[in-house]
């Protein structure tokens, strides 16, 4: 008989793939029921097109590779990682929509896979015959309708329930060891194959890069308010003849007019996943950039490692600390000037040992790796056989 997992995620499994489908599409030896993070019943009055999210629930799951099926979560009330009496009572609505899917799989006790702290009231309400937390961010660092002090003791009850409790960055490690001593070092990888065909591949040109000149200096991924664009627009402004290049989406509250302002800085929106090794390889340096701060210093970017695996130069802050650990083959600026003098010395790289380093550590962070590490850790608590 088959694994099964019950897997309460925090990110949607479309339309962009993060740690949580790149992990548990590689547990093939499993079935899996993906469960995307509720919505809110306010998010309407922010945004109408939501009211079609909080009916998501009632459609059938969707199938994605022979071993997974997704399904929405139902609709949530707000302020839970501020009140944990809302949270409560959410879960009580959640659990019981979890439970009749595992009866409709013939779930019985699966190993319950958690993402988010707000599952601690949830999991005691779900038969499961092991738990896992895979904190990916420090939670409480996030903006928005939420008390820190909250969010910070649902996680701590969370992993102190769990047989097994993964990290991704150093700092969320040190703080989740203290509740459970089975907590592993694990960060985020890399889909090394898609990648690393912009080292090898003749790839398709990108019909909007065709008019935007070289030198490219490239980003990929979020554009989010823990990214220092200040570093952006000093390039842009220090040297116009170099063009600054942004993949993805805006989140609320991050202000691009000063982005917009300047002509040789190009948004060019999301692109699809499959399609972003084309652009990588037509940068000439890829950027990593994290404003300092708690949310910076913790997170492990996804980016990072996907830059690595297509041996392109790679400009980073000293934000997240993880990037320290690959000095050797990357270039780091932290403020203005050593930003600039990292940018101008990576446009002059000549060094092949260098993009065969970059490579290696892209192919040592692959999702398989990964996966194989999260396995022996679970069979060492009696998880997996």
């Amino acid at each position: 008989m088959k694994k099964q997992i019950v897997c309460l995620s925090s990110a949607n499994w479309h339309p962009f793939p993060t740690r949580k489908q790149q992990v548990m599409s590689r547990f093939r030896d499993a079935e899996i029921l993906y469960l995307d993070p509720p919505v809110s019943r306010a998010a309407p009055l922010k945004d109408p097109a939501a009211a079609e999210r909080l009916r998501a629930y009632k459609k059938p799951g969707e199938s994605i590779g022979g071993h997974i099926t997704v399904y929405a979560s139902p609709p949530v009330w707000p302020a839970y990682n501020k009140f944990r009496a809302v949270n409560k009572t959410n879960a009580r609505g959640q659990a019981r929509y979890v439970n009749r899917i595992m009866e409709k799989h013939g779930f019985e006790k699966p190993l319950l896979w958690c993402y988010s702290p707000t599952a601690a009231d949830l999991v005691d309400r779900i038969p499961h015959s092991g738990l896992v937390y895979d904190c990916v961010d420090r939670h409480s660092a996030y903006g928005g309708l939420m008390n820190p002090a909250v969010v910070d003791k649902m996680e701590r009850d969370l992993a102190a329930r769990a047989n097994v409790v993964f990290a991704t960055a150093g700092g969320l490690y040190d703080t989740l060891k203290q509740y459970n001593p089975n907590t592993y070092l694990l960060p985020n990888g890399v889909n090394f194959e898609l990648f690393h065909r912009a080292a090898e591949d003749d790839l398709p040109f990108p019909d909007d890069l065709f008019n935007i000149k070289n030198p490219i200096l490239g980003f990929v991924g979020m554009l989010q308010p823990c990214i220092d664009y200040d570093l952006l627009t000093a390039a842009a402004d220090t040297h116009p003849e170099w063009s600054v290049v942004l993949i993805g989406k805006a989140l609320p509250g991050v202000d691009l007019a000063p982005l917009t302002a300047r002509k040789n800085i190009h948004l060019l929106g999301l692109k699809p996943y499959k399609d972003l090794p084309n652009y990588i390889k037509r940068f000439d340096i890829c950027l990593n950039l994290f404003a300092s701060g708690d949310l910076s210093r913790d997170v492990s970017p996804l980016k990072f490692y996907e830059y690595l695996a297509t041996g392109r130069p790679v400009v980073s802050t000293p934000q997240p600390i993880q990037v320290l650990e690959f000095s050797d083959a990357i270039y780091i600026g932290g403020d203005r000037d050593s930003f600039l003098s990292a940018c101008e010395r990576a446009l002059c790289e000549k060094n092949p040992w260098m993009t065969r380093q970059r490579i290696e550590y892209g192919r040592a962070a692959s999702w398989e790796s990964r996966v194989d590490e999260m396995k022996k850790a679970l069979q060492a608590h009696g998880l997996w056989e």
